[in-house]
């Protein structure tokens, strides 16, 4: 059974950083497309960071937020710098089956970020 849990969220003034981490058991994350996606309230869900055979980033985190793995700890991560009071959102991390193809099939059950100003 996989099972992604995420951790390292807060309360951070803006300007501040934090680092996400997203666990995985029963899941290779060097075999897998994953990704960091978050939700604010009232709000859809978006992408902000896959990586895959590349990385990818949403333009409003482009050089603030740095997506990677650590395939020998199965772990994800997301170090966010330069943090906004726009970042406050709940973020989740997900993991396709397959490196290739980002179609997300799993996914954690989220960490809370707020940033104040």
């Amino acid at each position: 059974q996989v099972r992604l849990v995420e951790s390292g969220g807060g309360s951070v003034q803006a300007g501040g950083s934090l680092q996400l981490s997203c666990a995985a058991s029963g899941y290779t994350v060097r075999l897998g497309c994953m990704g960091w996606f978050r939700q604010a309230p009232g709000k859809e869900r978006e992408r902000v960071a896959v990586i895959g055979t590349d990385t990818s980033y949403a333009d409003f985190v482009k050089g603030r937020f740095t997506i990677s793995k650590d395939n020998a700890k199965d772990t994800l991560y997301l170090q966010m710098d330069l943090l906004k009071p726009e970042d406050t959102a709940m973020y989740y991390c997900a993991g396709a089956q397959w490196l290739y193809s980002c179609e997300f099939k799993f996914w954690g059950q989220g960490t809370q970020v707020t940033v104040s100003s």
